[in-house]
């Protein structure tokens, strides 16, 4: 009896010391944390054990895609990031959730802000933000931390330092020039065509990408991006889940869809790189050229593409879709900027080209303007490496940042009462917005494609000014949310005609 009763015993303090260690880490941790913060004078929905505040960011998400739109306002917030619409409105602009028992602090305040973007000391880090992430991105320049950041950032900086991206000019012209035939063609059966722009500009920007950053054609990276959408949809999924430690590796339904993709994903770019002619990509001005012949090792050139490829995709995509949409909201815009276009093309035969894209002052406002109204990327996220402050604030190790751009580029505060209205002379002074205007994010951290995606919304909107005028369809409605980028909820539905020669 006596081993029985020592192994019973074993067992039983065992399972002691996992209730100890669930108690502790489940309910003492967040509960001290939680009392840190108030005592701080920082409040917020209050931390519940194991989902923390989860469920509820989820519905107020959720109740979005059911609420009734209203008119074509700019004023958005309240669609594109609801849990941080209701929560500072109930406990200030400093606000305290929980992702799990994971503390998260919403940072909206100049100050705060720009020490969590500028700081120097290394305490400050990019984090995880969840596991399906991964699948998307890959251990990519978007994930990475720490040294090996530093090191793919090294390598890939060369592809988007300025004059390399003027040199993807003439490739960027030839690919908007087929989507002018293509809408010219339309429109020649119907005097006027209805265009769902995003869709088009998904596609165009897919056929930019594929030809500038990998020396290949949408054709080839057809099936990835496709497989790509598939798996943001997912991952969006994931972010309003709470994430349980060790869930990612239990073959549920939605898992094991996210393993296959990413499979064939990764399979798919390997093979696009190996297919390639090596004397033609080691030639070449692509990316991809500049990663493999950075010293990175091969799977992590593949993590590379794999985050390349969605992000470059969708940053102009969305760009594009919303510029379009907003210039046919305000007419008197679409026509200024028309009119610019025009005096810089006569005055210069080969255009657009890189000495003629700093002439569209115009166009770089409204650009600029988008931006700020509808940022691709609505929120953006940090993590506290080591007990910290910021501003006054004392920060535990293993918090995490919430900064919400598209809230603070609304913020009358900030910007002035007419805030949420499209007014692209806010940007003739940029400097007078530091902080305040972070499309790309700011600091070491920028994106490594701001140059690129600018330079491509320029060309693309300058080159479709030229040709067509655009007004919203009867169809469109308007409906901005959160589907990882700031999308139409509905689709972007315009109007195309062209414009008499």
């Amino acid at each position: 009896m006596a081993p029985f009763i020592l192994l019973l015993a074993f067992f039983l303090a065992l399972i002691l010391l996992v209730i100890i260690f669930i108690t502790y880490s489940i309910i003492w941790i967040p509960y001290k944390i939680q009392r840190q913060f108030y005592r701080q004078g920082i409040k917020g929905p209050g931390y519940h054990p194991i989902y923390g505040n989860t469920p509820e960011f989820k519905q107020e998400f959720d109740r979005t895609y059911t609420k009734p739109v209203g008119s074509f306002s700019h004023d958005i917030v309240h669609r594109l990031d609801p849990p941080y619409h209701k929560w500072t409105a109930l406990y200030g602009k400093t606000v305290l959730f929980w992702q799990g028992i994971v503390p998260w602090i919403i940072l909206s305040e100049p100050e705060m802000l720009k020490e969590v973007y500028l700081n120097k000391s290394g305490h400050i880090v990019r984090g995880k933000i969840s596991p399906p992430v991964d699948l998307l991105f890959g251990q990519g320049l978007f994930n990475l931390g720490g040294d090996k950041w530093s090191l793919h950032r090294k390598v890939a900086n060369p592809a988007f330092m300025i004059d390399q991206v003027k040199s993807w000019i003439p490739e960027v012209v030839d690919s908007v020039e087929m989507v002018v035939k293509k809408w010219e063609d339309e429109i020649e059966e119907r005097n006027e065509t209805e265009v769902e722009v995003m869709q088009e500009f998904r596609l165009l920007s897919s056929e930019i990408l594929s030809r500038t950053a990998f020396g290949s054609s949408y054709g080839e990276g057809k099936h990835i991006f496709e497989l790509e959408d598939q798996q943001a949809k997912l991952v969006l999924k994931g972010l309003r889940t709470a994430y349980i430690p060790g869930f990612r590796f239990l073959p549920t339904h939605d898992n094991r869809i996210r393993w296959k993709i990413e499979r064939k994903i990764r399979s798919l770019i390997t093979k696009l790189i190996i297919n390639k002619d090596q004397e033609e990509v080691g030639n070449s001005k692509s990316l991809l050229n500049f990663l493999l012949n950075g010293g990175l090792p091969f799977e992590e050139v593949i993590d590379e593409c794999q985050a390349f490829y969605f992000a470059g995709k969708e940053a102009v995509t969305i760009l594009m879709t919303w510029t379009i949409v907003l210039l046919s909201m305000h007419q008197d815009w679409q026509t200024k900027a028309r009119e610019e276009v025009f005096r810089v093309w006569k005055t210069n035969k080969e255009f657009p080209n890189a000495d003629t894209l700093n002439d569209l002052k115009v166009v770089s406002l409204i650009i600029n303007e988008v931006l700020r109204l509808y940022p691709p990327v609505p929120t953006t996220f940090r993590e506290a490496s080591k007990d910290m402050k910021v501003k006054n604030v004392n920060v535990p190790a293993g918090t995490k940042f919430y900064l919400p751009i598209a809230a603070v580029h609304h913020d009358t505060e900030l910007w002035g009462e007419d805030a949420t209205e499209f007014n692209p002379q806010r940007f003739l002074d940029p400097r007078k917005h530091l902080v305040s205007f972070s499309p790309f994010g700011l600091g070491s951290r920028t994106c490594i494609g701001q140059n690129f995606a600018v330079m491509e919304g320029k060309i693309i909107l300058a080159t479709l000014l030229k040709h067509f005028t655009f007004r919203l369809s009867p169809s469109y409605v308007h409906a901005p949310v959160m589907f990882l980028t700031v999308a139409p909820q509905f689709g972007a539905q315009i109007l195309v005609s062209k414009i008499s020669s």
